[in-house]
C-alpha cells in the first residue's frame, strides 16, 4: 500500500477533510472530559525543525503523547542531515526507524524530495510554499464556531505567502470564495490562482476584500528569512494593516484569523488582535487539536 503524506492541503479529499474536522472537534471534547484516547500508542513521531517554532513543536510533541505515542525532537544540527548528507539518504534511515516525520523547513522542495523517499507518512510543517497545519486548524476553528464553510467568504489581507497558498487549497477543496488583498509583487503564485478559478481572486483594495467576509485572516509582513525585508516590506504593506475600520467592513459577526505570532501595530492593530471579533487564542490551541486528527489519520 502507499504511503500517505500530508505535504499540502489537497493532499486531502474533500470528505477526507470534513472528516478530520469533525475527528479534531471529538479529540478536544475527549481532551477536555480527560477521556484517555491512546490511538497511537506506541508510535513514533519524528519532529524534524530546520525553522524554529513555538506553536508547531509544542502541539505536535504535547499531540503525539496525549495519542499514547511519543515524539522524538531531530534537529539538523544533530545529524548527519546538517553535515551534507543527502535530504534522500536521511529520509531512507529515518523512515525505517519512525512511525511518522513531520518536518518544518524553508523550500518546499525539501520535504518532497524527503517524502519521496521516504516509508513513512510525512506532514508538512511548514515550508516556504506552503503550512496546511495552520488552516487545517483555521478550518477546525471556524467549523467549531459557525459550522460548514461551504459558500462563505474569506479574506487573506498581506502578503501572498505560504499561507495564503493553503487558504487557495481549502477554497477548492471546499467550495468558498477567497479574496485575496496583496500589493503588486506580492501575489500567490499564478498557478495556483488558475487552478482555483472563481474559489480565489486578487482584490487590490483590502477594505473591498474585507466587504461582508466571514473571515478576516493575515499574516505577518516579513516571514522567517525575510528579515532583512522588513523595511520595504513595511512600506508596501502600510496600507494593508487589518485595524478597526477594515474589520468593520467584515460581517457583524466575523472573526478574525492569525496564525502568529503577531507584531501589533504592524500587520494588525492591538485593538482588533485582542478584540472580541479574534479568535487568535483558540486558535493556537486548535493546532494541536486538528494536528492529533491528523496524526491519528495518517499513522493509526
Amino acid at each position: 500500500m502507499s504511503v500517505r503524506h500530508f505535504l499540502r492541503l489537497d493532499d486531502l479529499t474533500a470528505a477526507e477533510l470534513t472528516g478530520l474536522l469533525t475527528r479534531a472537534g471529538e479529540l478536544k471534547a475527549m481532551r477536555r472530559d480527560g477521556v484517555a484516547h491512546a490511538s497511537c500508542a506506541g508510535r513514533i513521531l519524528g519532529l524534524l525543525f530546520e525553522k524554529p517554532s513555538t506553536r508547531t513543536r509544542v502541539s505536535f510533541e504535547a499531540g503525539i503523547y496525549q495519542l499514547g505515542g511519543y515524539g522524538m525532537f531531530l534537529s539538523p544540527d544533530d545529524m548527519q542531515l546538517g553535515r551534507g548528507e543527502p535530504i534522500a539518504d536521511t529520509a531512507e534511515v529515518v523512515s525505517r526507524m519512525v512511525d511518522g516525520i513531520m518536518i518544518r523547513t524553508f523550500g518546499h522542495e525539501r520535504i518532497t524530495e524527503f517524502a519521496a523517499a521516504s516509508h513513512v507518512p510525512v506532514i508538512n510543517g511548514l515550508t516556504d510554499r506552503f503550512h496546511p497545519c495552520q488552516v487545517l486548524t483555521d478550518l477546525f476553528t471556524w467549523y467549531e464556531r459557525r459550522g460548514d464553510i461551504t459558500g462563505r467568504t474569506v479574506a487573506w489581507i498581506g502578503d501572498g505567502n505560504n499561507m495564503a497558498h493553503s487558504w487557495i487549497n481549502a477554497a477548492c477543496l471546499l467550495d468558498f470564495e477567497l479574496r485575496i488583498a496583496c500589493p503588486e509583487g506580492f501575489e500567490p503564485e499564478e498557478a495556483l490562482l488558475d487552478a482555483a478559478g472563481d474559489h480565489a481572486r486578487i482584490v487590490r483594495d483590502p477594505h473591498a476584500a474585507a466587504a461582508g467576509a466571514d473571515i478576516v485572516t493575515t499574516d505577518v509582513w516579513a516571514s522567517m528569512g525575510q528579515e532583512a525585508e522588513q523595511d520595504s516590506r513595511g512600506a508596501a504593506f502600510d496600507a494593508y494593516r487589518v485595524d478597526e475600520a477594515l474589520m468593520a467592513e467584515a460581517k457583524s459577526d466575523g472573526l478574525f484569523m492569525h496564525c502568529l505570532p503577531a507584531h501589533r501595530g504592524e500587520e494588525v492593530t492591538a485593538a482588533v488582535l485582542d478584540g472580541p471579533q479574534s479568535v487568535v487564542w483558540e486558535e493556537a490551541e486548535n493546532r494541536l487539536h486538528a494536528q492529533k486528527a491528523l496524526m491519528e489519520y495518517l499513522l493509526a
